[in-house]
């Protein structure tokens, strides 16, 4: 990507080496989810795509996404506690910095076209475990938005994950994973969120899961929208990157 000498975005809270928790097992402690114990193996490759679909399930559901991943059972676990964090990745925190901003680019002049205000979130960068206005959660459940206090949270070591066990290597891959959840702060904004968590408390636990898939679709969709408008706009991509 093209992102050398572009703004960064000031809406990032640095969260790492203020303790927390080692990188393992999922604590369900995000609350609002469908309950634990499932098992849903998925096997084969299955993209950036499906990747962020299984994490935002995994999400919805309160359950490590490994689970969902790989198979396996599903256990209550304490976190424990952490060493301190390594030396700040500052080279990685300016991209995300970039990225972050170019979303608020993007997403402010798609709102201003339909005569509405975007209102930025934040981007909490973190290591390990840390709180958020839903709850504690571990890196073990990947990038998540919390519309309980409008604030994406991301590990950067899930990129190493990205690229090394997924085989998802490359910046826009890593970007276009800040994308998606900025797009489920779109959602958030749009209302879709709220609509979607009151159709879910009327219908069994096998429909409201589907609207959770159908939310993380909406979000990939969002994210694309971003790159498209981007690349359009200010010629971020290069070849290969899609």
């Amino acid at each position: 990507m093209r992102l050398g000498g572009r703004r960064e975005s000031e809406n990032i809270e640095d969260r790492r080496g203020q303790g927390g928790f080692r990188r393992g097992g999922f604590g369900r402690s995000m609350g609002g989810g469908f309950g634990g114990g499932r098992r849903v193996p998925v096997r084969g490759g299955i993209g950036v795509v499906g990747l962020l679909v299984v994490l935002g399930l995994s999400l919805a559901l309160g359950i490590d996404p490994r689970l969902l991943l790989e198979g396996g059972t599903y256990e209550e676990s304490a976190p424990a506690p952490q060493a301190p964090a390594p030396e700040m990745n500052d080279e990685m925190k300016r991209f995300v910095a970039a990225v972050l901003a170019d979303t608020e680019d993007t997403w402010h002049a798609i709102f201003n076209a339909h005569g509405q205000t975007y209102q930025e979130p934040v981007l909490v960068l973190f290591a390990g475990g840390t709180r958020s206005g839903c709850g504690f959660a571990q890196s073990a459940v990947g990038p998540f938005y919390c519309p309980a206090d409008r604030k994406v949270y991301l590990d950067l070591g899930f990129f190493d994950e990205l690229q090394e066990r997924f085989g998802a290597p490359g910046d826009f891959a890593q970007a276009y994973v800040i994308a998606h959840e900025v797009a489920h702060h779109v959602q958030t904004l749009m209302g879709t969120s709220a609509r979607v968590r009151e159709m879910q408390q009327r219908v069994s636990t096998a429909e409201a899961n589907g609207l959770s898939v159908r939310m993380e679709l909406q979000a990939d969709c969002f994210a694309g929208i971003w790159a498209h408008h981007a690349d359009r706009s200010r010629g971020v991509l290069e070849t290969g990157d899609i």
